[in-house]
């Protein structure tokens, strides 16, 4: 599922509030163990959703060959890429061992049910 960070769209607010933070979609709209992609002008943000209700923001771009992390299977605090089965640890971005590398982490918090992103 997308979602672009726009004044039009309805789950969004669009704009950066104050601290730059902007209002993405209800915490409801990412199942359990689920993502959801965010369109940015700097590449395609995945946010997810772990069993616990914890939210995680990164590039949705696997450090390796730039697979969909968004599309990979949610276990935990990582994901595993689904191209060729790297494991990222959401709160650091960086690759599990024994494979190097990182992919960007952004920041994201629950405003009551509303989950919001950091754009600045």
């Amino acid at each position: 599922m997308s979602n672009e960070i726009a004044p039009h769209s309805a789950a969004a607010s669009g704009a950066p509030g104050p601290h730059g933070w902007a209002d993405v979609c209800a915490i409801d709209d990412i199942p359990p163990l689920g993502s959801r992609v965010v369109q940015s002008s700097g590449g395609d943000i995945a946010i997810f959703r772990a069993a616990d209700d914890r939210i995680f923001a990164v590039h949705d771009k696997c450090p390796h060959k730039g697979g969909p992390l968004s599309q990979g299977i949610l276990h935990g605090t990582s994901v595993t890429c689904p191209m060729h089965g790297w494991k990222i640890d959401l709160p650091s971005g960086e690759a599990v061992a024994p494979d190097t590398g990182c992919t960007r982490r952004f920041e994201v918090r629950l405003d009551g049910r509303t989950v919001q992103l950091r754009l600045d």
